[in-house]
């Protein structure tokens, strides 16, 4: 199984506003950079696309190092998760998950998927070479 080591961020011109997701891989020697975003996105989403799109990227099962700075990912799929699921997409205040479509997506490609992924919270903005350069991506990503 190949080691790929994956960091992803979002970023938003506003909340809601135009925003970005980014994403740098890397496995070996290989390098590859992604970039996309909407006109009309929040944070959180962008946050959500930057995982699901580094994922979707995957062209075999793979062992991955996935370093993110959001905790609203990085806790929503590894724990609150499987209760929303149990409670039909609903909340422990009994409101409907935000995003719920991007957890379905994400949650078929990590809890479906080939992939066995460690997941690695990362302080942003602290000068951390590959958090900085998904960052970087992010804001390349967002419409003008």
């Amino acid at each position: 199984m190949d080691h790929v080591v994956i960091y992803t961020d979002g970023a938003c011109k506003g909340n809601p506003g135009p925003g970005g997701w980014g994403v740098y891989l890397k496995s070996g020697d290989h390098e590859k950079e992604l970039w996309g975003g909407e006109r009309d996105t929040t944070n959180n989403r962008m946050e959500l696309m930057a995982v699901i799109q580094a994922l979707s990227a995957l062209k075999r099962p793979c062992h991955v190092s996935l370093h993110l700075d959001s905790e609203y990912v990085r806790k929503g799929i590894t724990e609150w998760i499987h209760g929303w699921k149990k409670k039909g997409w609903i909340t422990a205040t009994k409101q409907p998950v935000k995003n719920a479509e991007l957890w379905q997506q994400l949650d078929a490609l990590v809890h479906g998927g080939p992939h066995h992924i460690e997941w690695h919270w990362v302080k942003g903005h602290s000068g951390h070479k590959g958090n900085d350069r998904a960052d970087a991506l992010a804001n390349r990503g967002v419409p003008t």
